[in-house]
């Protein structure tokens, strides 16, 4: 019995270690994108992204009607590649990650702030995939608001 009890607590203390591990590596791809964005670093931020990768936000029209527009990832690189270090700076936290295999979403509420002013707020919502071990952004949407940021 007590052999049973050590093998399962190495068991636990395994899944749980890699579970962090893995967590860790999804944050850092998240980390990259905004640290590229700050930086005003498009290869760094074009790197987390998979080659298909779709990038959409929540709006709304002047009639208030919710529309989703579709960005191009290499139209927002470029977007990057033009800033000027530390003026675009998104703060987010890690408020929900799930794992399953090669699928990881990730929940991020965030404030951004433009020349070191508040812009507006809202959430991300990552979706990765791990190709050949490596995590890549595959899908991201977000909300953009002003009111209710916290």
């Amino acid at each position: 019995m007590r052999c049973f009890l050590i093998l399962l607590t190495a068991l636990v203390i395994n899944e749980t270690t890699f579970s962090q591990t893995t967590e860790d590596s999804v944050k850092a791809v998240i980390n990259n994108l905004f640290a590229g964005m700050k930086n005003a670093n498009a290869d760094l931020f074009k790197t987390v992204f998979a080659d298909s990768a779709v990038m959409q936000t929540i709006s709304r029209t002047k009639e208030g009607e919710t529309v989703v527009l579709n960005e191009s990832v290499n139209e927002f690189t470029e977007f990057v590649s033009h800033l000027r270090k530390d003026s675009a700076d998104e703060r987010i936290t890690f408020e929900t990650i799930k794992i399953d295999g090669t699928l990881a979403i990730a929940w991020t509420p965030y404030r951004f702030y433009h020349n070191g002013i508040f812009s507006h707020c809202g959430v991300n919502s990552f979706h990765l995939v791990r190709f050949n071990g490596i995590w890549k952004m595959q899908y991201l949407i977000d909300t953009r608001r002003k009111q209710g940021c916290l």
